[in-house]
């Protein structure tokens, strides 16, 4: 076997292990830019400091509050952010570290809920939707409605559009019946 040369070793040394972050090693905060950074204790109990971080779900539809994978930002110079940690269940932190990871998940991840469904016109192939949603009035284009719109186990619905944003409807019975009509067949 070839020996490593020593800038693939020194290369090596750098690459990041993905820990465990718990409430006993992870102090997440507010930085005064607004972002989120993190205070870590790592195993053989020297500390990092890392200004900022972005946290993402591993299961975003299924399990929104678990397996949280807290990573490093993108950047031009070091490219695509390193994994520093998971979380295994966001609920194990203190209410306020909780609401930071919420606020940062529900910018990411903004899915509004539809709550009524005006129209759905099909033309060349794609449907355009016209909705009201708890954000305000929606309008977006799926291709393929059949590929897009799942129904999950929950019940949920979750509906994505070409542009790659996402709507749910949480409770599809709370829906009018002419909005029930518009979707029902498609889940």
């Amino acid at each position: 076997m070839p020996e490593k040369n020593a800038d693939e070793a020194l290369e090596q040394e750098k690459e990041r292990v993905s820990v465990a972050l718990t409430p006993d090693n992870a102090k997440f905060k507010r930085s005064e830019g607004g972002l989120i950074s993190l205070n870590l204790k790592n195993a053989d109990e020297t500390e990092e400091f890392f200004e900022r971080i972005v946290i993402f779900r591993c299961f975003p539809i299924t399990n929104p509050d678990e397996f949280l994978s807290v990573r490093e930002p993108d950047s031009k110079k070091m490219g695509r952010g390193k994994e520093i940690g998971m979380i295994r269940y966001m609920k194990d932190f203190p209410e306020d570290q909780r609401q930071l990871f919420s606020d940062e998940l529900d910018r990411r991840y903004f899915s509004p809920e539809i709550t009524k469904i005006m129209s759905v016109k099909e033309k060349f192939g794609y449907t355009y939707w016209e909705t009201e949603t708890k954000a305000g009035s929606m309008t977006f284009i799926l291709n393929n409605p059949f590929s897009n719109i799942r129904a999950l186990e929950d019940g949920r619905i979750f509906i994505h559009d070409i542009d790659g944003n996402n709507f749910q409807i949480k409770d599809p019975s709370s829906l009018d019946a002419n909005s029930y009509k518009k979707i029902e067949i498609y889940v």
